[in-house]
Parts: structure tokens; sequence; C-alpha cells
């Protein structure tokens, strides 16, 4: 098999800039330029209308032998070459089939190889039904007693060069003249590289129940857990900043769009990228099981020292956060707030007003049921807007987690219709 002067197969990189081609036609269109500008107004807090998204799709359902599934097939060999392949492929069929608000950009964001061997612990875990798409888990509690506290350190994290400088050059070769190449550190581009999500990952080091329980019996324990979980994260953020292995310039903050005009801040430098210049993420899901007090005592105040270091942020995620935007607003540079499908609907529109974007979440199962009824997520999108309208809310909506469509993918595609239909209208 031929192969190029980097050692990647001839044919891989003229499937890949065959793509990149097409990708980059996408991006040229003027439609580009007017929904980054729809998403600038939307998180600059005066919206011209809503947005809507989806994402975090199952895409082992769409390929095969499925309607479109034929768009999605691969032909390269080489790992960096399929992930170039999978990615265009990708973008393709969502601006084919599921467009709404997305944007093409004509960048291709290549990921840094960056070593961060964690905060000091390791997580010990046993997974339940091994296979599945989605699994269970079970933790290990590694932080039972007073003096375990001191497991938690700063790990210093480092830039494998030689490894970043193999995958910047084979982009190169692969996108050269197509595309622009840019090559970035941890933000929110690539997933959420800048979350917060602090009580999530000390449940992974010690389980759900021993948490609820420290909540009654030991709640000074807790505290001093999260105390240095923070300290120990601000300290790892700070070696990420100087030594320059921070992104920018994401194009999505937690599925939805991140475009605006507000970042990055003065005096950034691309060479080195800044908190400041960055979305960040921040949630804390084991709190559905707790009341608001126990909330507000063990959230805003750790929450609020990390996002002070961000341009702007996004909190929650699946937790009902209506009856807690009090409790939220003791947070610096919040834009966005999760209105997850266990939220109530007009609560949660009362409590935002025009202070934040709505960022609503439908449930997902509504493509996973026996039978698609469009009429559910219809409804959906009246009751918020309904809300959201006489509130004065900027509002969003952003169709995630979504582990099965029962291998139909017609369901998301109507989905994505429906809310063009209802964000435009």
């Amino acid at each position: 098999m031929p192969t190029t002067s980097l050692g990647l197969p001839a044919a891989d990189v003229a499937v890949v800039r065959e793509l990149a081609a097409r990708v980059a036609g996408l991006a040229a269109l003027p439609v580009q330029r007017e929904t980054v500008r729809l998403w600038e107004k939307l998180n600059g807090l005066e919206p011209e209308r809503p947005m809507a998204m989806i994402d975090e799709i199952p895409w082992h359902e769409l390929a095969g032998d499925v309607p479109g599934g034929d768009e999605l097939v691969t032909r390269t060999t080489h790992p960096f070459a399929r992930q170039l392949e999978t990615r265009f492929l990708r973008e393709l069929y969502r601006w084919n089939h599921m467009r709404v608000d997305m944007v093409v950009e004509p960048v291709v964001d290549v990921a840094k190889v960056i070593n961060r061997p964690g905060w000091g612990l390791k997580v010990a875990e046993a997974t339940i039904d091994q296979g599945g798409v989605v699994q269970s888990h079970h933790y290990e509690d590694q932080l039972a007693n007073p003096e375990d506290v001191e497991k938690i350190r700063v790990m210093e994290p480092s830039l494998d060069v030689e490894a970043t400088a193999e995958r910047e050059a084979w982009a190169h070769e692969c996108l050269d003249g197509i595309l622009e190449v840019r090559m970035q550190g941890l933000s929110g581009w690539n997933g959420d590289d800048l979350t917060f999500a602090l009580w999530d990952d000390i449940e992974t080091f010690r389980g759900t129940e021993p948490i609820l329980l420290d909540f009654m019996d030991r709640p000074e324990h807790l505290h001093a857990i999260a105390e240095r979980m923070t300290e120990v994260r601000i300290a790892e953020l700070k070696i990420l900043e100087a030594k320059g292995l921070l992104g920018y310039g994401m194009p999505r903050i937690h599925c939805t769009g991140a475009q605006t005009t507000e970042l990055p801040k003065e005096g950034f430098d691309p060479a080195r990228p800044r908190a400041i210049d960055n979305w960040t993420v921040g949630r804390s899901q084991l709190f559905v099981s707790v009341g608001d007090a126990t909330f507000d005592e063990f959230v805003p105040s750790y929450y609020a020292r990390w996002y002070q270091h961000f341009g702007l942020g996004y909190f929650g995620c699946c937790d009902p956060l209506h009856n807690r935007i009090d409790s939220v607003r003791k947070i610096p540079n919040v834009r966005k707030v999760s209105i997850s499908a266990w939220a109530k609907i007009a609560r949660a529109a009362e409590s935002i007003g025009p202070e934040y974007v709505y960022s609503r979440k439908p449930n997902p199962a509504m493509v996973a049921m026996d039978a698609w009824v469009p009429a559910i997520a219809e409804k959906d999108f009246v009751d918020v807007l309904e809300a959201t309208r006489a509130n004065g809310c900027p509002v969003e909506f952003t169709l995630k987690d979504i582990s099965t469509c029962r291998i139909d993918p017609r369901r998301l595609w109507d989905w994505c219709a429906i809310a063009d239909r209802m964000v435009r209208a």
C-alpha cells in the first residue's frame, strides 16, 4: 500500500481530503455566518429567536442497513485518518439530516496530546451490565477517613511534544489548502475538558451512599474533601494555563452553541490561552437527592472559586435546577443554566427571567419509546416557548444524552425538523 512521506496511506489521505473539501464548501456558505450571529445574540442575552441543536447522538445505530446509513461508511485504515474521516462524515450527515442551528466552520481543531495524571487517586470501581451501551458503576470509598483527604493532590500535567508534533504534521498533510488546522489544548471544544464536576468527581472516589450519609452525619468531612479537591483543581488549572495547555475558540459548550462576542478577553494570546478566554461547565448531579439548603451549603461557594477564573460559564446537567436559581446566582460568570427534562418548566422560567439563557434539554426517552410520537416533541417546545416568552427568557433547545433511537434515525431527523419549525415560527 503506497504511503506518504509521513507514513499515512496515500489512499487514506485522498479520502480525507475529498471529505474535507465538501466540509469546506459548507463552511463557506453565507448561512454559517448568519447562524454564528444568532448564537452570539442568544449568548449575549439579546436573542432574535430561540436556537436548537442535537448532540450526543447514537451513531452506532445510524450506520448500516438503515435510512442514510450508507453516508457513514468509512474507508480509511490509519487511526488518525479514520478520526478525521469519521468526524467529517458525521458533520456532513448532520448537515443533511439534523441541521437545525449547527455551524460548519472552516477550521479543524486537533487535540494536543496532554498527559493529565489526575488528582492523586485512581477510580476503583466495578461495572455492571458489561457490554451494554450504558453501564452501571459501583465505586469503592477511598475517602472514608479524615486522613484520606491528603490522598488528593496536585499532579503535574505535561505536553507530549513528540506525539503532538506527529499529529500536527499528519493534520497538515491531510488538510492543508482546504481547511485550517488549529492545534488545541484543553477547552470545551473537545467535550467538556474544562468542566468542574466537583461532586461527580468525589462520587467516583467514594460512591453515592457514603456521601449521602455524610451529609447528615459528617458534613465537616465532606467540606474538607470539597475544599481539598477545589484547591487541587484550581492549582492544576493554573499549571495548564502557565504551560500554554489550554485551548480557545470553542464552537460548543455542553452541546450548545458557544459563539460569543465576549470571548476571548483583552490581552488574548492564541499561543497561550487563559481560562478567562474560555467557557467552563459545572454540574452537581448528586444533589438531586438532597434538599435545597444542603445544595446551597455545598455547591455555590466551591463552584464560585472555579468560575471566577473563566470568562463565561454553563451550569447544570440532568439535575433539576428550577428551585435553585438563587443558589446559582452566587456563582459568577454563569451565562447558561441547564433546564433538564426533570425541571418544572414554568417555575424555571419565572426564576431565570432574562438573566440567563434557559438551556432546555428535552427528554431523550421520547425517541426511545416503542413508537415515535412527534406530538410529544412538539408539546415540549410549545410548553417551553410559552413559559419563556412570558418571562422574557433567552432560550435554546438541545436534544442530547440519546442512548438509542431504536435503530430508526428518522426519529432524530423528525425531531430536528420539528425543532427547526418551532424556533423559527
